[in-house]
Protein backbone atom coordinates (compact mmCIF):
# COMPACT_ATOMS: atom_id res chain seq x y z
CA UNK A 1 0.00 0.00 0.00
CA UNK A 2 1.38 3.38 -1.03
CA UNK A 3 -0.19 6.66 0.08
CA UNK A 4 1.67 9.53 -1.58
CA UNK A 5 1.73 12.87 0.20
CA UNK A 6 0.70 14.65 -2.16
CA UNK A 7 -27.06 20.06 -12.70
CA UNK A 8 -28.52 18.16 -10.19
CA UNK A 9 -31.14 16.13 -11.86
CA UNK A 10 -33.10 13.78 -9.64
CA UNK A 11 -33.19 10.71 -11.85
CA UNK A 12 -36.37 10.90 -13.84
CA UNK A 13 -36.02 7.18 -13.50
CA UNK A 14 -37.76 7.02 -10.19
CA UNK A 15 -41.41 6.48 -9.44
CA UNK A 16 -40.38 6.89 -5.78
CA UNK A 17 -37.96 9.63 -4.65
CA UNK A 18 -34.35 8.43 -4.62
CA UNK A 19 -32.50 8.66 -1.32
CA UNK A 20 -29.07 10.25 -1.32
CA UNK A 21 -27.61 6.94 -0.11
CA UNK A 22 -29.03 4.86 -2.96
CA UNK A 23 -27.21 3.81 -6.13
CA UNK A 24 -30.18 2.56 -8.19
CA UNK A 25 -28.50 1.98 -11.56
CA UNK A 26 -25.24 1.91 -13.47
CA UNK A 27 -23.42 5.19 -12.69
CA UNK A 28 -25.62 6.10 -9.76
CA UNK A 29 -28.73 8.15 -8.98
CA UNK A 30 -28.11 10.77 -11.66
CA UNK A 31 -26.52 8.40 -14.19
CA UNK A 32 -23.30 10.40 -14.20
CA UNK A 33 -20.97 8.52 -11.84
CA UNK A 34 -21.23 11.18 -9.12
CA UNK A 35 -22.08 10.63 -5.46
CA UNK A 36 -22.81 13.51 -3.08
CA UNK A 37 -21.79 11.53 -0.02
CA UNK A 38 -18.81 12.49 2.10
CA UNK A 39 -16.35 10.78 4.43
CA UNK A 40 -15.88 7.81 2.09
CA UNK A 41 -13.11 5.20 2.44
CA UNK A 42 -9.71 6.21 1.12
CA UNK A 43 -7.44 3.27 2.00
CA UNK A 44 -8.12 -0.47 1.75
CA UNK A 45 -6.64 -3.81 0.72
CA UNK A 46 -7.36 -7.51 1.35
CA UNK A 47 -6.34 -7.12 5.02
CA UNK A 48 -8.03 -3.85 5.94
CA UNK A 49 -11.04 -1.78 5.04
CA UNK A 50 -13.20 -4.71 3.87
CA UNK A 51 -16.50 -4.55 5.79
CA UNK A 52 -17.63 -7.76 4.14
CA UNK A 53 -16.95 -9.90 1.10
CA UNK A 54 -19.69 -11.91 -0.60
CA UNK A 55 -18.72 -14.79 -2.87
CA UNK A 56 -20.79 -14.73 -6.05
CA UNK A 57 -21.81 -17.38 -8.58
CA UNK A 58 -19.40 -16.55 -11.38
CA UNK A 59 -19.50 -14.31 -13.25
CA UNK A 60 -20.65 -10.99 -14.69
CA UNK A 61 -19.61 -7.40 -15.31
CA UNK A 62 -22.79 -5.65 -14.14
CA UNK A 63 -22.63 -2.94 -11.48
CA UNK A 64 -24.73 -3.37 -8.31
CA UNK A 65 -28.04 -1.52 -8.02
CA UNK A 66 -28.60 -0.47 -4.39
CA UNK A 67 -31.78 0.70 -2.68
CA UNK A 68 -32.20 0.87 1.08
CA UNK A 69 -30.82 -2.38 2.49
CA UNK A 70 -31.09 -4.25 -0.83
CA UNK A 71 -28.30 -4.86 -3.33
CA UNK A 72 -29.17 -6.38 -6.71
CA UNK A 73 -26.69 -8.04 -9.05
CA UNK A 74 -26.86 -10.15 -12.17
CA UNK A 75 -24.53 -13.02 -12.96
CA UNK A 76 -24.11 -15.91 -15.35
CA UNK A 77 -23.38 -19.36 -13.90
CA UNK A 78 -22.71 -21.84 -16.71
CA UNK A 79 -25.74 -21.19 -18.97
CA UNK A 80 -28.00 -19.87 -16.19
CA UNK A 81 -28.75 -16.15 -16.09
CA UNK A 82 -29.20 -15.12 -12.46
CA UNK A 83 -30.45 -12.15 -10.48
CA UNK A 84 -29.41 -11.95 -6.83
CA UNK A 85 -30.56 -9.86 -3.90
CA UNK A 86 -28.03 -9.30 -1.13
CA UNK A 87 -28.41 -7.78 2.32
CA UNK A 88 -26.42 -4.53 2.32
CA UNK A 89 -25.49 -4.77 5.98
CA UNK A 90 -23.98 -8.27 5.83
CA UNK A 91 -23.49 -9.28 2.18
CA UNK A 92 -25.71 -12.32 2.76
CA UNK A 93 -27.49 -13.51 -0.39
CA UNK A 94 -31.21 -13.16 0.42
CA UNK A 95 -32.51 -14.81 -2.76
CA UNK A 96 -31.42 -15.90 -6.21
CA UNK A 97 -33.70 -16.25 -9.23
CA UNK A 98 -32.91 -17.83 -12.58
CA UNK A 99 -34.25 -15.48 -15.26
CA UNK A 100 -33.27 -17.51 -18.32
CA UNK A 101 -30.42 -19.31 -20.00
CA UNK A 102 -28.01 -18.71 -22.83
CA UNK A 103 -24.85 -20.00 -24.44
CA UNK A 104 -22.12 -17.42 -24.96
CA UNK A 105 -20.56 -17.70 -28.40
CA UNK A 106 -17.05 -16.32 -28.69
CA UNK A 107 -15.23 -14.99 -31.71
CA UNK A 108 -11.60 -13.94 -32.20
CA UNK A 109 -10.89 -10.19 -32.14
CA UNK A 110 -10.48 -9.76 -35.88
CA UNK A 111 -12.35 -8.71 -38.97
CA UNK A 112 -15.79 -10.33 -39.08
CA UNK A 113 -17.17 -11.96 -42.21
CA UNK A 114 -20.66 -11.12 -43.56
CA UNK A 115 -21.92 -14.50 -42.35
CA UNK A 116 -20.49 -14.03 -38.85
CA UNK A 117 -22.02 -10.55 -38.66
CA UNK A 118 -25.56 -11.95 -38.77
CA UNK A 119 -25.24 -13.37 -35.25
CA UNK A 120 -23.80 -11.68 -32.16
CA UNK A 121 -20.62 -12.98 -30.56
CA UNK A 122 -19.17 -12.01 -27.19
CA UNK A 123 -15.87 -10.42 -26.30
CA UNK A 124 -13.74 -12.49 -23.92
CA UNK A 125 -14.08 -9.81 -21.23
CA UNK A 126 -17.85 -10.12 -20.98
CA UNK A 127 -20.74 -12.54 -20.98
CA UNK A 128 -24.52 -12.17 -20.91
CA UNK A 129 -24.51 -10.60 -17.42
CA UNK A 130 -22.96 -7.29 -18.46
CA UNK A 131 -26.04 -5.00 -18.45
CA UNK A 132 -26.59 -3.56 -14.97
CA UNK A 133 -29.90 -3.85 -13.10
CA UNK A 134 -32.01 -0.78 -12.35
CA UNK A 135 -34.50 -0.18 -9.53
CA UNK A 136 -36.97 2.46 -8.34
CA UNK A 137 -37.27 1.09 -4.81
CA UNK A 138 -40.24 -1.15 -5.59
CA UNK A 139 -39.32 -3.01 -8.77
CA UNK A 140 -35.93 -4.17 -10.05
CA UNK A 141 -35.43 -4.70 -13.79
CA UNK A 142 -32.70 -6.94 -15.17
CA UNK A 143 -31.48 -7.43 -18.71
CA UNK A 144 -29.06 -9.89 -20.34
CA UNK A 145 -27.11 -10.28 -23.55
CA UNK A 146 -29.48 -12.94 -24.86
CA UNK A 147 -32.33 -10.40 -24.86
CA UNK A 148 -34.06 -11.43 -21.62
CA UNK A 149 -35.69 -8.44 -19.92
CA UNK A 150 -37.54 -9.09 -16.66
CA UNK A 151 -38.97 -7.28 -13.64
CA UNK A 152 -39.07 -8.54 -10.04
CA UNK A 153 -40.43 -7.18 -6.80
CA UNK A 154 -38.13 -6.98 -3.77
CA UNK A 155 -39.36 -10.37 -2.53
CA UNK A 156 -38.08 -12.08 -5.67
CA UNK A 157 -41.44 -12.53 -7.42
CA UNK A 158 -41.23 -12.14 -11.19
CA UNK A 159 -43.70 -9.52 -12.42
CA UNK A 160 -43.13 -9.99 -16.15
CA UNK A 161 -40.63 -11.23 -18.70
CA UNK A 162 -39.83 -10.46 -22.35
CA UNK A 163 -37.08 -11.51 -24.71
CA UNK A 164 -36.17 -8.62 -26.99
CA UNK A 165 -34.61 -10.91 -29.60
CA UNK A 166 -37.82 -12.94 -29.77
CA UNK A 167 -39.95 -9.78 -29.92
CA UNK A 168 -37.90 -7.61 -32.29
CA UNK A 169 -35.33 -9.81 -34.04
CA UNK A 170 -31.95 -11.38 -33.35
CA UNK A 171 -29.01 -9.27 -32.22
CA UNK A 172 -26.28 -8.50 -34.74
CA UNK A 173 -24.02 -6.47 -32.45
CA UNK A 174 -20.47 -7.70 -32.90
CA UNK A 175 -19.23 -8.17 -29.32
CA UNK A 176 -22.31 -9.00 -27.26
CA UNK A 177 -25.33 -6.89 -26.34
CA UNK A 178 -24.53 -4.96 -23.14
CA UNK A 179 -26.80 -1.88 -22.89
CA UNK A 180 -28.27 -1.33 -19.41
CA UNK A 181 -31.96 -0.42 -19.07
CA UNK A 182 -33.11 2.84 -17.46
CA UNK A 183 -36.31 3.72 -15.61
CA UNK A 184 -38.39 6.80 -16.38
CA UNK A 185 -41.51 7.26 -14.28
CA UNK A 186 -43.57 4.11 -14.68
CA UNK A 187 -41.62 2.81 -17.67
CA UNK A 188 -38.38 0.99 -18.31
CA UNK A 189 -36.51 1.92 -21.49
CA UNK A 190 -34.12 -0.36 -23.37
CA UNK A 191 -31.75 0.57 -26.18
CA UNK A 192 -30.44 -1.69 -28.94
CA UNK A 193 -27.82 -0.31 -31.35
CA UNK A 194 -26.44 -2.92 -33.73
CA UNK A 195 -25.05 -3.72 -37.18
CA UNK A 196 -27.69 -2.89 -39.82
CA UNK A 197 -26.03 -5.29 -42.33
CA UNK A 198 -26.84 -2.61 -44.93
CA UNK A 199 -23.84 -3.58 -47.08
CA UNK A 200 -24.49 -7.33 -47.11
CA UNK A 201 -28.21 -8.09 -46.96
CA UNK A 202 -31.76 -6.79 -47.05
CA UNK A 203 -33.94 -5.90 -45.22
CA UNK A 204 -31.88 -3.82 -42.82
CA UNK A 205 -31.51 -4.92 -39.22
CA UNK A 206 -33.12 -2.30 -36.99
CA UNK A 207 -31.60 -0.38 -34.11
CA UNK A 208 -34.29 0.85 -31.75
CA UNK A 209 -35.49 2.18 -28.40
CA UNK A 210 -38.38 0.50 -26.63
CA UNK A 211 -40.32 1.33 -23.46
CA UNK A 212 -42.28 -1.16 -21.35
CA UNK A 213 -44.65 -0.56 -18.46
CA UNK A 214 -42.69 -1.09 -15.26
CA UNK A 215 -45.44 -3.08 -13.53
CA UNK A 216 -47.03 -5.05 -16.38
CA UNK A 217 -44.36 -5.29 -19.09
CA UNK A 218 -46.78 -3.92 -21.70
CA UNK A 219 -45.01 -2.18 -24.58
CA UNK A 220 -45.65 1.57 -24.34
CA UNK A 221 -43.75 2.79 -27.37
CA UNK A 222 -40.99 1.76 -29.78
CA UNK A 223 -38.80 4.08 -31.88
CA UNK A 224 -36.51 3.09 -34.73
CA UNK A 225 -33.02 4.60 -34.49
CA UNK A 226 -31.31 4.19 -37.86
CA UNK A 227 -28.39 6.62 -38.16
CA UNK A 228 -26.87 5.58 -41.50
CA UNK A 229 -23.80 4.06 -39.83
CA UNK A 230 -22.31 0.96 -41.45
CA UNK A 231 -21.08 -2.39 -40.09
CA UNK A 232 -19.37 -2.18 -36.69
CA UNK A 233 -19.86 1.60 -36.55
CA UNK A 234 -23.55 0.85 -35.86
CA UNK A 235 -22.69 -0.96 -32.64
CA UNK A 236 -22.98 0.81 -29.29
CA UNK A 237 -22.85 -0.54 -25.75
CA UNK A 238 -23.91 2.69 -24.07
CA UNK A 239 -26.66 3.56 -21.58
CA UNK A 240 -28.95 6.62 -21.93
CA UNK A 241 -28.75 9.55 -19.53
CA UNK A 242 -31.49 12.01 -18.52
CA UNK A 243 -31.35 15.77 -18.27
CA UNK A 244 -33.82 18.60 -18.12
CA UNK A 245 -34.01 21.38 -20.74
CA UNK A 246 -36.52 24.21 -20.37
CA UNK A 247 -38.67 22.11 -18.05
CA UNK A 248 -38.67 19.05 -20.33
CA UNK A 249 -36.91 15.80 -19.50
CA UNK A 250 -34.66 14.62 -22.33
CA UNK A 251 -33.05 11.21 -22.74
CA UNK A 252 -29.65 11.48 -24.44
CA UNK A 253 -28.15 8.57 -26.37
CA UNK A 254 -24.76 8.10 -28.04
CA UNK A 255 -23.93 5.50 -30.69
CA UNK A 256 -24.02 4.72 -34.39
CA UNK A 257 -21.96 7.86 -35.19
CA UNK A 258 -24.65 10.08 -33.66
CA UNK A 259 -25.65 11.72 -30.38
CA UNK A 260 -29.33 12.59 -30.01
CA UNK A 261 -32.13 13.15 -27.51
CA UNK A 262 -35.63 11.76 -27.12
CA UNK A 263 -38.75 12.48 -25.13
CA UNK A 264 -38.74 9.49 -22.73
CA UNK A 265 -42.52 9.68 -22.38
CA UNK A 266 -43.19 9.14 -26.09
CA UNK A 267 -39.96 8.07 -27.78
CA UNK A 268 -40.05 11.10 -30.10
CA UNK A 269 -36.66 12.36 -31.24
CA UNK A 270 -36.00 15.95 -30.11
CA UNK A 271 -32.60 16.80 -31.60
CA UNK A 272 -29.62 15.02 -33.16
CA UNK A 273 -26.00 15.62 -34.12
CA UNK A 274 -24.99 13.18 -36.87
CA UNK A 275 -21.69 12.30 -38.56
CA UNK A 276 -19.70 11.72 -35.37
CA UNK A 277 -17.86 9.08 -37.33
CA UNK A 278 -15.66 6.66 -35.43
CA UNK A 279 -16.03 2.98 -34.59
CA UNK A 280 -18.29 1.02 -32.28
CA UNK A 281 -19.09 3.07 -29.19
CA UNK A 282 -18.50 1.81 -25.66
CA UNK A 283 -17.98 5.12 -23.84
CA UNK A 284 -21.35 6.55 -22.82
CA UNK A 285 -22.55 10.17 -22.82
CA UNK A 286 -21.97 12.44 -19.83
CA UNK A 287 -24.10 15.55 -19.21
CA UNK A 288 -22.76 18.43 -17.13
CA UNK A 289 -23.62 22.15 -17.07
CA UNK A 290 -25.41 22.30 -20.43
CA UNK A 291 -22.86 20.16 -22.29
CA UNK A 292 -22.86 16.52 -23.31
CA UNK A 293 -19.47 14.81 -23.57
CA UNK A 294 -19.13 11.91 -26.02
CA UNK A 295 -16.34 9.92 -27.65
CA UNK A 296 -16.24 9.11 -31.36
CA UNK A 297 -15.85 5.37 -30.82
CA UNK A 298 -12.66 3.27 -30.82
CA UNK A 299 -10.70 5.91 -28.91
CA UNK A 300 -11.73 8.66 -31.30
CA UNK A 301 -11.88 12.35 -30.33
CA UNK A 302 -13.57 13.37 -27.09
CA UNK A 303 -16.21 16.01 -27.90
CA UNK A 304 -18.04 18.59 -25.82
CA UNK A 305 -21.41 19.37 -27.43
CA UNK A 306 -23.69 22.28 -26.54
CA UNK A 307 -27.20 20.91 -26.96
CA UNK A 308 -30.69 22.34 -27.12
CA UNK A 309 -33.27 23.31 -29.69
CA UNK A 310 -34.95 21.00 -32.18
CA UNK A 311 -33.87 18.91 -35.14
CA UNK A 312 -30.30 18.65 -36.45
CA UNK A 313 -27.71 20.57 -34.45
CA UNK A 314 -25.11 22.61 -36.36
CA UNK A 315 -21.46 21.53 -36.30
CA UNK A 316 -20.77 24.67 -34.28
CA UNK A 317 -22.48 22.86 -31.41
CA UNK A 318 -19.16 21.08 -30.86
CA UNK A 319 -17.59 23.45 -28.34
CA UNK A 320 -14.26 21.67 -28.04
CA UNK A 321 -12.59 18.37 -28.84
CA UNK A 322 -9.48 16.40 -27.90
CA UNK A 323 -7.93 13.65 -30.01
CA UNK A 324 -5.07 12.26 -27.91
CA UNK A 325 -5.41 9.43 -25.40
CA UNK A 326 -9.20 9.37 -25.18
CA UNK A 327 -11.13 6.53 -23.53
CA UNK A 328 -12.37 3.58 -25.55
CA UNK A 329 -14.31 1.86 -22.74
CA UNK A 330 -14.51 4.01 -19.60
CA UNK A 331 -17.09 6.80 -19.45
CA UNK A 332 -15.68 10.09 -18.09
CA UNK A 333 -16.96 11.78 -14.94
CA UNK A 334 -17.46 15.50 -14.23
CA UNK A 335 -16.81 17.19 -10.90
CA UNK A 336 -17.34 20.93 -10.49
CA UNK A 337 -15.52 22.58 -13.42
CA UNK A 338 -13.47 19.53 -14.40
CA UNK A 339 -13.92 16.46 -16.59
CA UNK A 340 -11.90 13.35 -15.74
CA UNK A 341 -11.26 10.56 -18.24
CA UNK A 342 -8.98 7.55 -18.53
CA UNK A 343 -7.81 5.61 -21.55
CA UNK A 344 -7.94 1.83 -21.65
CA UNK A 345 -4.16 1.75 -21.08
CA UNK A 346 -4.23 3.98 -18.02
CA UNK A 347 -3.62 7.55 -19.18
CA UNK A 348 -5.78 9.68 -16.86
CA UNK A 349 -6.57 13.23 -17.89
CA UNK A 350 -8.31 16.23 -16.40
CA UNK A 351 -9.92 18.84 -18.66
CA UNK A 352 -11.47 22.19 -17.96
CA UNK A 353 -15.17 21.48 -18.44
CA UNK A 354 -15.95 24.51 -20.60
CA UNK A 355 -12.76 25.33 -22.48
CA UNK A 356 -11.42 21.79 -22.92
CA UNK A 357 -7.99 22.87 -21.71
CA UNK A 358 -6.00 19.86 -20.52
CA UNK A 359 -5.12 20.53 -16.90
CA UNK A 360 -3.10 17.39 -16.26
CA UNK A 361 -2.24 14.01 -17.73
CA UNK A 362 -0.78 11.10 -15.75
CA UNK A 363 -0.25 7.40 -16.31
CA UNK A 364 -1.91 5.17 -13.72
CA UNK A 365 -1.08 1.52 -13.20
CA UNK A 366 -2.84 -1.15 -15.26
CA UNK A 367 -5.56 -1.27 -17.90
CA UNK A 368 -9.05 0.20 -17.48
CA UNK A 369 -12.59 -0.82 -18.46
CA UNK A 370 -14.62 0.36 -15.44
CA UNK A 371 -15.85 3.94 -15.46
CA UNK A 372 -14.49 6.26 -12.74
CA UNK A 373 -16.73 7.67 -10.02
CA UNK A 374 -16.40 10.97 -8.19
CA UNK A 375 -17.34 11.87 -4.62
CA UNK A 376 -16.26 14.24 -1.86
CA UNK A 377 -13.66 15.97 -4.04
CA UNK A 378 -12.04 12.70 -5.16
CA UNK A 379 -12.05 10.52 -8.28
CA UNK A 380 -11.82 6.74 -8.00
CA UNK A 381 -10.18 4.97 -10.97
CA UNK A 382 -10.56 1.15 -10.86
CA UNK A 383 -8.36 -0.94 -13.16
CA UNK A 384 -9.03 -4.44 -14.49
CA UNK A 385 -6.97 -6.21 -11.81
CA UNK A 386 -8.43 -4.88 -8.59
CA UNK A 387 -6.39 -1.72 -8.11
CA UNK A 388 -8.25 1.49 -7.35
CA UNK A 389 -6.28 4.74 -7.57
CA UNK A 390 -7.83 7.69 -5.74
CA UNK A 391 -6.89 11.21 -6.88
CA UNK A 392 -8.04 14.70 -6.01
CA UNK A 393 -10.85 16.00 -8.22
CA UNK A 394 -8.86 19.13 -8.95
CA UNK A 395 -6.92 20.98 -11.63
CA UNK A 396 -3.66 19.62 -10.19
CA UNK A 397 -2.73 15.94 -9.99
CA UNK A 398 -2.66 14.60 -6.44
CA UNK A 399 -2.40 10.83 -6.01
CA UNK A 400 -4.05 10.15 -2.64
CA UNK A 401 -3.99 6.34 -2.47
CA UNK A 402 -3.53 3.13 -4.41
CA UNK A 403 -5.66 0.25 -3.14
CA UNK A 404 -5.38 -3.39 -4.23
CA UNK A 405 -7.81 -6.33 -4.14
CA UNK A 406 -7.05 -9.86 -5.31
CA UNK A 407 -9.71 -10.02 -8.03
CA UNK A 408 -10.40 -8.98 -11.61
CA UNK A 409 -12.59 -5.88 -11.80
CA UNK A 410 -14.44 -4.82 -14.95
CA UNK A 411 -17.65 -3.51 -13.34
CA UNK A 412 -17.86 0.15 -12.33
CA UNK A 413 -17.91 1.04 -8.60
CA UNK A 414 -21.08 1.85 -6.65
CA UNK A 415 -21.38 4.10 -3.58
CA UNK A 416 -24.01 3.91 -0.84
CA UNK A 417 -24.23 4.96 2.83
CA UNK A 418 -20.56 5.86 3.15
CA UNK A 419 -19.31 2.63 1.62
CA UNK A 420 -17.89 1.69 -1.78
CA UNK A 421 -19.01 -1.52 -3.49
CA UNK A 422 -16.64 -3.20 -5.94
CA UNK A 423 -17.84 -6.12 -8.00
CA UNK A 424 -15.11 -8.57 -8.97
CA UNK A 425 -15.34 -11.78 -10.94
CA UNK A 426 -15.20 -13.80 -7.72
CA UNK A 427 -16.94 -11.63 -5.13
CA UNK A 428 -18.68 -8.40 -4.21
CA UNK A 429 -16.60 -6.27 -1.82
CA UNK A 430 -18.04 -3.77 0.62
CA UNK A 431 -15.37 -1.17 1.42
CA UNK A 432 -15.76 0.81 4.65
CA UNK A 433 -13.63 3.25 6.59
CA UNK A 434 -10.96 1.54 8.70
CA UNK A 435 -10.80 3.65 11.86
Amino acid sequence: MRIPIAALLLLAASAVPTLAADWPQWRGPEGNGVSHETNLPLVWNDQRGITWKADLPEWGDSTPAIWGNAIFLTSQHDENLLVLKLDKATGHIVWTQTVGAGTVKRAPIKGTSPTERKEQKFHNLQNMATPSPVTNGQVVVVHYGNGDLAAYDFDGKQLWHHNLQADYGGYTIWWGHANSPVIYGNSVISVCMQDSLADVSKPLVESYLVAHDLRTGEQLWKTSRMTGAKAEECDAYTTPVFTEVDGQTQMIIMGGNQVDAYDPATGKQLWFLPRIVGGRTVTGPVVADGLVFVTQGKSGPLLAVKFGGKGELPRQSIVWHHEEGTPDSSTPVAWENHLFAISDHGIARCYDLHSGREEWSERLKGDYKASPVAADGKVYFLNTHGQCTVVSAAAHFDNLAENQLDDDTIASPAISDGRIYLRGHKALYCIGRDF
